[in-house]
């Protein structure tokens, strides 16, 4: 098997590693004890995101998934309903924690082609006020939502449509700022903080990680109004999130929004390098990635091979994902040499 150091790790964005910079903020970052909101890398990683997106307070959290059930909990009570996409991860991939822990419903929608949820659907799915029905809360959108990009105009025209009916909005932005690169492209310009609080200004709520595409070891912030998050903080401390000396994590996700922010784009450059490399390969539908992941469907004879593929790649040193697509991320622990040795085992694969 090939060690850690020969590894192409395409499974995800949150397999990187601290870079020896980020150990050294971790390091030497002035510590407290958070529980009594007193550690001072915290308090300043909360500031800094919340008012980097244009909000009054930030709330520090081990996970996105603990962000999305603090701010889904917070906006919403026993009884109510959000309104939600099918493959979107707060309803999807997160145990249902909002209906086991909150007896809050969600009400699922199909997703048109690109990701959106159609604004007649959204409208339709919001109850009338009547005791048959659950009480409509909540519009929760995400973005990016495998890799994609939500529209601007669509995200501005869902959230004036839920605000216009009196729902809280929330963004699941665990990618956020792979939206704002994104976005920051098709507008032609390099200011993503910029377009990540374009995006995030939109919602009442907003949920960003720090451990995927950022880099960091740990952790996520959920945004919102000091009422909100003094809502949300509550939450957190029921479901176990108050953590001590956190601040070593804080350090190394504040160090994440000061240095990694703009290097986003060169994981987006390598995501279509792999996947033009893997065009034209009989029996691979390759989707063209919008950001920093590249799904790949396995079609006609080769369709039952999926699982051959991995396994050969894992004996490579190369792992890729395949729970229900292929999928393939590029972040910070991998380089244009990795992506062109996928790529070149992948085509041997198909050959032999």
């Amino acid at each position: 098997m090939p060690t850690s150091d020969s590894l192409v790790d395409l499974r995800s964005d949150t397999v990187t590693q601290p870079t020896p910079a980020m150990r050294e903020a971790m390091m030497a970052a002035p510590l407290g004890d958070d529980v009594f909101a007193t550690d001072p890398s915290v308090n300043a990683l909360q500031e800094k995101i919340a008012a980097m997106l244009g909000f009054e307070a930030a709330l520090f959290v081990p996970t996105g998934t603990q962000s999305n059930l603090c701010a889904i909990l917070s906006h919403c009570g026993r009884g109510d309903e959000y309104i939600v996409g099918q493959q979107a991860h707060c309803y999807r991939w997160e145990g249902g924690g909002a209906a086991v822990f909150g007896s809050v419903q969600p009400q699922p929608l199909d997703h048109a082609g690109d990701g959106t949820l159609p604004l007649a659907q959204i409208e339709a799915a919001i109850k009338p006020d009547d005791a048959h029905f659950a009480r409509t809360r909540l519009l929760a959108l995400e973005n990016t939502l495998g890799g994609k990009l939500l529209p601007f105009e669509y995200v501005q025209a869902a959230t004036d449509l839920a605000k216009g009916k009196g729902l809280q909005r929330h963004l699941d932005g665990a990618r956020l700022f792979n939206a704002a690169t994104a976005q920051a492209a098709l507008n032609r310009h390099s200011d993503i903080r910029a377009e990540a609080r374009r995006i995030a200004q939109c919602f009442d709520s907003v949920s960003v990680c720090f451990s995927k595409g950022l880099g960091a070891p740990v952790g996520s912030a959920l945004v919102g109004s000091r009422e909100f998050i003094a809502r949300a903080h509550r939450i957190r401390k029921m479901a176990g999130g108050g953590m001590r000396q956190a601040g070593l994590l804080a350090a190394a996700a504040s160090h994440a929004l000061d240095h990694h922010v703009d290097r986003l784009a060169d994981d987006h450059a390598l995501a279509q390098r792999l996947a033009q490399g893997l065009e034209g390969i009989e029996g691979l539908k390759v989707e063209a990635p919008q950001t920093n992941i590249v799904f790949v469907d396995l079609v006609g004879a080769a369709q039952s091979r999926s699982a051959e593929l991995l396994a050969s790649l894992n004996a490579q040193g190369i792992l890729a994902t395949g729970l229900y697509r292929l999928r393939f991320v590029t972040h910070l622990d991998v380089d244009a040499a990795g992506v062109d040795r996928a790529v070149a085992a992948i085509r041997a694969f198909f050959k032999s």
